[in-house]
């Protein structure tokens, strides 16, 4: 095995406008990234505080701010619009299409930002963080259907990762645009870095008019011929080219025997094995917000300077850019080292240094070492999460649904992290502030967000399946055949989707209730006496997504 990632040699034509235009769609995680961001530099502005404030003054300084209570309000708005905007994403993306959808979820948004933009006092603020984050909800569900169904399968993982890149690319930009109007004595201060977000909505939108929609949705609204002009614009072949024709035909012959074997209900998707993989990732995205991670880039600035870090603002920026440099090592590893060891690691090492911030902090609140160390070991968390659980976990829940059901339970799954990032949001002030009915917890906060990687360690390890290297449509073969999440990298793929609804077809009233064991059996002796070896003969065929 090489060190670079390469294209398989016996994969035919080019990944290239896959692989550009999934990063391209990668792009909206910057708006993302962005609104999630500046909200912790903004509450922390001498300007906003003084504008915003109904009166109430701040303990730590004497000035005019918002309560622990509308702090909670303001940041947990956007993560509430964002919980029902991802959950809307299903229909939007199963009616209009994966292309149109994310062009109505940005103007959405855009009517967010315009609230905010516009607000003087918090009731039209928090109006526009609620729309903001109700296009934000619907782009963070969108964004990897789409680029999971049309980024070719050898380097997926590296493609869909790229949406965390761009999400923490967008918190540094906010970090960056924070630290330089915060000292504005205007309205300058709070709307520069909030209308800076039309910009990212521009660029989105003016792509979107211009890239393909995504072979899969095609195949299931029944229009073929337009697949296959989309996967040839994709894969940059001939719509003839014998690759092209089987990886369209591999599609299509998953897609009815998934609808075969049932409806794609909302009910459905908990039935079953849809329903055990649904509960995978929505506890995966669940346990990724738990981490504590968002802790450092909602309320960062205002944590630090209450633990006696003179500049909050400055190292927000530097844990921003250690968030951007360490996701690349990430989006290598998940092609190289694969999904489960990746989420391990990382779930072991963010759980040592949220134990050793805990600590320090805890022991020796207020020195300068513990400030010193308290940075260090936050960066080194960042670093474990930036290049683990950050872009895996969006990664592993765009591989782990079928066609007729994936939008819908891509979009619970996105729901479950913004649940959990609302309840994040609105609890923290709670839990580490002090005063009357605050839990005064500060740097032993950490304890808890310990506790929960503990927890991811051995969720991956007894319900995260490996599936580097497979297809969209083989990661149905693996939850068919194997039962055991532990078992499953040693899995190879040895049966097509064509072959399977050949056989079902072939069989007269009992074809529809053969499981894939059977089936698999019957393949294997039409080979045999085909004098036929391998998966799908001498020559593997790649059925690239």
């Amino acid at each position: 095995m090489g060190l670079l990632i390469q294209k398989p040699d016996h994969v035919a034509g080019s990944a290239l406008p896959a692989i550009l235009i999934g990063l391209f769609v990668a792009f909206g995680g910057v708006l993302f990234g962005y609104d999630t961001g500046t909200i912790g530099g903004i509450l922390a502005m001498p300007y906003w505080r003084n504008t915003f404030s109904t009166g109430y003054r701040n303990k730590e300084d004497g000035n005019l701010d918002v309560t622990s209570s509308q702090s909670s309000e303001i940041v947990s708005l956007l993560s509430a619009g964002t919980f029902f905007g991802a959950l809307t994403a299903a229909p939007m993306a199963d009616i209009l299409g994966r292309r149109l959808g994310m062009i109505a979820s940005t103007v959405v948004f855009t009517v967010g930002v315009i609230l905010q933009t516009a607000a003087t006092a918090i009731p039209l603020f928090v109006a526009g963080r609620f729309f903001a984050g109700f296009g934000v909800g619907l782009i963070s569900a969108i964004i990897p259907l789409y680029q999971s169904e049309t980024a070719p399968k050898w380097i997926r993982g590296a493609v869909v990762g790229c949406y965390q890149l761009a999400i923490t690319i967008g918190l540094l930009i906010a970090a960056i645009v924070d630290n330089a109007t915060k000292d504005r004595n205007d309205t300058g201060s709070y709307r520069i870095p909030i209308a800076v977000q039309f910009a990212w909505a521009i660029i989105l939108v003016v792509g979107m008019l211009i890239l393909p929609e995504t072979p899969r949705f095609f195949i299931k609204e029944g229009k073929n011929e337009q697949a296959a002009k989309s996967l040839s614009r994709l894969r940059r072949l001939d719509i003839d080219h014998p690759a092209l024709v089987e990886e369209l035909a591999e599609i299509q012959a998953n897609h009815e025997y998934e609808v075969s074997l049932g409806k794609s209900t909302y009910i459905d998707c908990f039935k079953g094995s849809i329903g055990k993989r649904l509960a995978t990732g929505c506890l995966l995205q669940a346990l990724q917000q738990l981490t504590g991670v968002n802790f450092i880039f909602y309320y960062g600035t205002s944590f630090f300077k209450n633990s006696g870090i003179s500049n909050g603002f400055i190292v927000t920026v530097i844990t921003n850019v250690v968030n951007v440099c360490s996701t690349f090592p990430g989006l290598y590893l998940v092609e190289k080292w694969g999904r489960r060891p990746l989420l391990l690691f990382g779930a072991i090492g963010m759980f040592v240094c949220q134990m050793i911030i805990a600590s320090v902090g805890t022991a020796l609140p207020g020195s300068q070492v513990a400030n010193k160390v308290l940075i260090a070991f936050v960066c080194v968390y960042i670093f474990f999460f930036a290049s683990s659980w950050g872009p895996v976990a969006w990664v592993v829940t765009g591989e782990l649904f079928p066609l007729k059901s994936r939008a819908k339970c891509l979009s619970m799954t996105t729901a479950s992290n913004w649940l959990l990032n609302w309840a994040i949001a609105y609890s923290t002030p709670y839990m580490v502030n002090s005063g009357p009915g605050n839990a005064n917890l500060q740097a032993k906060v950490f304890f808890v967000w310990g506790g929960f990687c503990l927890i991811c360690a051995f969720f991956v390890w007894a319900l995260i399946y490996e599936t580097k290297g497979l297809s969209l449509e083989q990661v149905d073969e693996l939850y068919g055949k194997c039962s055991k999440a532990w078992q499953s990298k040693g899995f190879r793929p040895t049966i097509s989707f064509a072959e399977v609804q050949e056989v079902r077809g072939s069989v007269a009233g009992q074809g529809r209730h053969m499981s894939l064991a059977d089936i698999e059996a019957d393949v294997g002796r039409k080979r045999s006496v085909a004098g036929q070896g391998g998966y799908m003969g001498e020559k593997e065929k790649d059925y690239e997504v």
